[in-house]
């Protein structure tokens, strides 16, 4: 059997996979209707520009690209249910290595109910994951429809991810939280689901909380307003870089939070389905009626993270 063949074999023996025609081994897979509408999504995750292997192991590396993925599923309010898999490999990256990678990817793949339904395996200058995953939304989240008025939430924390590269490329002793939340990002499925009947409008935060808002604001022609003293960043954060710290939390990306527009009337129902999850949210403003993004009063621009 061809080397190729056999790391394919290797890499999907380690999840539940569904026999052909609904999982691996023919040309594409074929998937029956469901109820909803369906949400797809694709995403490249590259050595050099989303990780460094010095700095992340490989379990690390198939999560992140994996929970990427699925963040953008949780934006969409959709439930995970398929994804395929193309990975590029660079010379002299073994089994041992393969099942690392996917030994990574698989508390996620199994908490969400991820079934793996093909993919694609090459040569790669450098070490390479493209996702594409699938789900379905009764109510799909988008980011044109929030309206003035409506409260802004973020689920999850701001800043800790960028917080966490900064240290790596400097060399700093910091919270192992910091690095885990840039090795090992958290993906709000439920919460999203949750919200979802509700919600008006939402984005995942990957780019940058201003720049991704600013998304929301531009889709939807409006603006929004912050409250710098209601950004959910940790107090571990403002004391390790007191004077970065707001700065990780409005323009460093990949926390993978989400920011959701609720209208005022919902948010009291909102809120407890989500303290029945022990979701961490907070209300950091609102959305208006007059163009731009504007932070205790100040106009700001839309800057965000580039990769």
């Amino acid at each position: 059997m061809p080397q190729e063949f056999e790391k394919i074999k290797r890499f999907i023996a380690v999840f539940s996979v569904a026999p052909s025609p609904e999982g691996p081994g023919d040309d594409a897979c074929l998937l029956s209707k469901k109820r909803g509408r369906l949400c797809l999504t694709t995403d490249a995750t590259i050595e050099g520009i989303h990780f460094c292997r010095k700095h992340f192991s490989l379990g690390d590396i198939g999560h992140k690209a994996l929970a990427a993925n699925l963040s953008d599923l949780a934006a969409m309010g959709a439930a995970a249910d398929f994804w395929l898999c193309a990975l590029g490999l660079p010379s002299g990256f073994g089994m041992r290595g393969l099942k690392a990678l996917a030994e990574g990817m698989l508390p996620l793949a199994q908490r969400h109910g991820l079934r793996l339904v093909g993919g694609n395996i090459t040569a790669s200058p450098v070490l390479s994951l493209t996702l594409s995953l699938g789900g379905w939304a009764s109510k799909p989240l988008l980011r044109s429809t929030a309206r003035p008025g409506d409260k802004l939430y973020v689920i999850g924390s701001l800043g800790e991810a960028a917080a966490g590269l900064f240290a790596m490329q400097h060399a700093l002793r910091v919270p192992k939280r910091f690095l885990q939340a840039q090795r090992r990002p958290k993906p709000w499925l439920e919460a999203a689901q949750a919200a979802a009947p509700y919600a008006r409008a939402a984005i995942d935060v990957s780019d940058g909380m201003l720049q991704d808002l600013g998304h929301i604001c531009q889709a939807s022609g409006i603006g929004a307003r912050l409250e710098a003293s209601a950004l959910p960043i940790p107090a571990a954060l403002k004391r390790c870089f007191p004077k970065q710290a707001l700065r990780f939390a409005l323009c460093g990306g990949e926390d993978y939070a989400l920011l959701l527009a609720i209208p005022p009337q919902k948010a009291k129902v909102v809120e407890q389905q989500w303290r029945a999850q022990s979701c961490p949210f907070t209300c950091v403003g609102n959305f208006i009626n007059s163009k731009g993004i504007w932070l205790d009063g100040r106009r700001v621009s839309a800057q965000g993270f580039q990769h």
